[in-house]
């Protein structure tokens, strides 16, 4: 792999040596580096993912809503809270990179991050099977869950509310560059409300950038 020590931090991240390596190498390792990649093995964790955190919330929050429920999982399952437990759980000094991404700043994209995490997820589940993969989401998203005391309300709902409380159009979104190469592409996005006002954001993605874009004017209306 591409530090001596990823062994070991495996070893700490799951509760034991990896049986299958190489599942797991191919789970760290960007496609800038090597053919086979960590794409496949996201798409599958992404799934696996998306079922332990929705299973997660209904059993915790018993006596919420689906609107509710959905609210939470979205917030919970976003390629930006996934980036945030890579970083947190020291994924980024572990990726395999090629040099044209270490350069472009891969190790610290949420894009990336994300999917990597996402992608060990699913090289667990191949190994070990739905219970070791539950046991490590609700170990490293355990102190999201339990501590949120209501739904978060994504910000392009919220902003969506606001415009139907104050009779306004609802918010456009406009892509206004899309930059980098492809393994970190950035776009930004401006949104506007008529008569209202209007901000722009970056991001990794189309959707971050519009999420933060809302979010930035939400700031901007209450300020």
């Amino acid at each position: 792999m591409s530090k001596p020590d990823t062994d070991s931090w495996l070893k700490e991240l799951i509760g034991r040596a990896p049986r299958n390596r190489a599942a797991f190498e191919q789970a760290l390792t960007h496609g800038s580096a090597k053919a086979v990649n960590y794409e496949r093995l996201e798409f599958l964790g992404d799934r696996i993912l998306g079922l332990l955190i929705g299973e997660w919330v209904y059993e915790r929050f018993t006596e919420e809503p689906e609107g509710k429920l959905s609210r939470r999982y979205n917030a919970l399952v976003s390629g930006e809270t996934c980036a945030e437990i890579a970083r947190g759980a020291g994924v980024p000094k572990h990726l395999i990179l090629g040099k044209q991404a270490r350069d472009d700043g891969a190790a610290d994209s949420d894009n990336v991050l994300g999917d990597v995490m996402e992608a060990l997820i699913g090289a667990l589940y191949l190994e070990a099977g739905l219970e070791e993969a539950r046991a490590l989401v609700r170990r490293l998203w355990a102190g999201r869950v339990d501590t949120q005391t209501s739904a978060p309300r994504h910000p392009k709902s919220y902003l969506q509310e606001w415009a139907a409380a104050n009779k306004r159009k609802p918010p456009e979104y406009v892509m206004t560059d899309r930059s980098g190469p492809q393994h970190a592409l950035r776009f930004t996005v401006t949104v506007s409300i008529k008569g209202a006002g209007e901000a722009s954001a970056t991001g990794g993605s189309k959707q971050e950038a519009e999420t933060a874009a809302a979010k930035a004017l939400l700031e901007k209306l209450a300020g």
